[in-house]
C-alpha cells in the first residue's frame, strides 16, 4: 500500500470512527430525551389520573350530598303533609261538636278574650238559632267576670261557628278558624312533638 492509500485509508478510519461516536452520542442523547418524554408523559398520566380520581370523588359527594337533601326535602314535606292532615282532623273533630260541648267551648273562649268594657258579640245566623236556653245570661255573667258586659246582637255575621267580638267600632274575630289559625304554627310544633319525637 503507497503513502497516499495509507493516508486515505486512515483519513477514512478517523472520519468512520469521528462518525461512529457522533452517532453514538445522538444515539446516547435520544435515548434520554426519549427516556425523559417518557418520565414526564408518565408523571402527565399519574397527574390526570389523580385529577380524575378527585373529580369522581367530588362528583360523588355532590350526587350524594344532593340525594341527602332530596330525601330531606321530601321527608320534611310527608311529615308537614302529615302534621296539616292531623290539624285538618283536629278542626273537622271542633266543628262536629255536639251542640253543648259546641256552646261551652264558646264560653271558655269568651273567658279569655273578653275585655273589661261595654261591648257587643255576633253569632252566625246558625247559631244564633240555635243559642241554648240561659246562655245570654251565661254570657253576660262571662263578660262580668271580666269586668265588662255584652249584649248579644240579633244581626247575624257571616261567619262559620265561633263568634265576634265588638268593642267601640274594634271587632276581634273569635271564630275557630282564626282561633285556629293564629295557633297553627304553636299546634304544629306540638303535632311534630307527639308524632316524630
Amino acid at each position: 500500500m503507497t503513502g497516499l492509500e495509507k493516508m486515505k485509508s486512515q483519513i477514512l478510519d478517523e472520519a468512520r470512527a469521528a462518525a461512529e461516536s457522533k452517532i453514538s452520542a445522538a444515539q446516547a442523547e435520544a435515548d434520554k430525551i426519549l427516556a425523559e418524554a417518557q418520565a414526564e408523559a408518565e408523571n402527565c398520566k399519574s397527574s390526570i389520573f389523580q385529577k380524575s380520581e378527585r373529580a369522581i370523588a367530588s362528583y360523588k359527594e355532590r350526587v350524594a350530598s344532593s340525594n341527602d337533601l332530596q330525601r330531606r326535602t321530601k321527608l320534611l314535606a310527608a311529615k308537614q303533609e302529615m302534621i296539616a292532615q292531623v290539624l285538618d282532623k283536629a278542626y273537622v273533630s271542633l266543628e262536629s261538636m255536639g251542640r253543648r260541648e259546641y256552646f261551652d267551648m264558646l264560653l271558655k273562649m269568651l273567658e279569655k278574650y273578653a275585655q273589661p268594657q261595654d261591648g257587643e258579640i255576633f253569632f252566625s245566623p246558625a247559631d244564633l238559632a240555635k243559642l241554648p236556653e240561659g246562655f245570654a245570661d251565661r254570657i253576660e255573667e262571662t263578660a262580668k267576670g271580666r269586668g265588662g258586659s255584652l249584649k248579644i246582637s240579633k244581626e247575624g255575621r257571616n261567619i262559620e261557628n265561633g263568634f265576634i267580638l265588638a268593642y267601640g267600632g274594634i271587632e276581634e274575630n273569635c271564630t275557630l278558624r282564626a282561633m285556629f289559625d293564629a295557633k297553627r304554627d304553636e299546634l304544629s310544633d306540638k303535632v311534630h312533638r307527639i308524632l316524630f319525637l
